[in-house]
C-alpha cells in the first residue's frame, strides 16, 4: 500500500512534538477519519448541487424521510433532530414549501399547530440526491472486501459508542 497524506502529515509533525506526547498511529487515524468526513461532505454537497438542492434543503428532506412515518413530522421534531431552532426550522420549511418540496396541512388533533409533509416532487429529489450521494459513497467502502467492511463497522461503532456515552 502506498503512502497517504497521513503517512506525510505525521512524517513532517512527529518532530514538532517534544512538549507533548504525539502518537503517530493515533494521529495518522485522526486525520485519515478528517479526510474521510470531508469526501463524504463534498461529495454530499456534489449531489445535492447536481440535484437543484441546497444541502440545509437536503438535510431536512432527508430527516423528513428517514421517520417512522416517512415524509411527515412537526416541525418541532424536525427541528429537535436537526439541531435547529424552531425560527431556523420555520426558515428552512418555508423555503421547502416555496419549492414545492413540502407543504403544511394542520393537525388533526391540534388546530394550533401544523404538521409538515413531503410532496411527491419532494420525495422525487430526494431520491435523486441520494442515490447520488449512494454512488460516492460505494465508490469509496466498495474498495474494502465484505469482512474488511465488517470490521471496519465493528471499529467504528466501538468509537461511536464511546462518543454516546454507551461505551462498556
Amino acid at each position: 500500500m502506498g503512502e497517504d497524506f497521513a503517512d506525510r502529515h505525521v512524517a513532517r509533525w512527529r518532530d514538532h512534538w517534544v512538549e507533548a506526547s504525539f502518537d503517530d498511529k493515533v494521529e495518522a487515524a485522526t486525520v485519515r477519519l478528517v479526510r474521510i468526513a470531508r469526501y463524504f461532505k463534498d461529495t454530499s454537497v456534489t449531489a445535492v448541487t447536481e440535484v437543484g438542492l441546497q444541502q440545509f434543503e437536503y438535510e431536512t428532506l432527508h430527516m423528513l424521510m428517514i421517520r417512522d412515518t416517512p415524509g411527515h413530522a412537526s416541525p418541532r421534531a424536525l427541528a429537535e433532530d436537526l439541531g435547529v431552532s424552531p425560527a431556523g426550522m420555520t426558515g428552512r420549511l418555508d423555503a421547502l414549501e416555496k419549492a414545492g418540496y413540502v407543504k403544511r396541512t394542520p393537525s388533526a388533533t391540534d388546530r394550533r399547530s401544523v404538521n409538515i409533509e413531503a410532496t411527491s416532487a419532494g420525495v422525487a429529489v430526494w431520491r435523486r440526491a441520494l442515490v447520488l450521494r449512494g454512488r460516492a459513497e460505494e465508490a469509496l467502502l466498495g474498495n474494502l472486501s465484505e469482512r474488511e467492511l465488517a470490521t471496519f463497522n465493528r471499529l467504528l461503532k466501538k468509537l461511536t459508542l464511546v462518543i454516546e456515552g454507551d461505551a462498556e
